[in-house]
């Protein structure tokens, strides 16, 4: 379980509030992190969430990175 620091942390990083974490870990938990469009849908909602633009070419090499299980284990490591 992540610890309110945690959530501080990307939250002060990123202006998205524990709640709407929670919610999107939610909804990556019951959708399969192996489909593309799963993966399209989350990408294009942290997006919007944070105000970074992801163009199409960083998006698909975010879905190739992820299909390909190449993303950090450690949570902590992304920040």
């Amino acid at each position: 379980m992540l610890d309110d620091s945690f959530f501080n942390k990307v939250e002060k990083k990123t202006k998205v509030d524990k709640n709407t974490i929670i919610s999107l870990a939610e909804k990556l938990q019951k959708g399969n992190m192996k489909d593309k469009a799963t993966l399209t849908e989350v990408i294009d909602t942290l997006s919007k969430l944070t105000g970074k633009k992801v163009n199409p070419e960083l998006k698909n090499k975010i879905i190739e990175k992820v299909l390909a299980d190449e993303v950090p284990k450690n949570v902590d490591n992304m920040f």
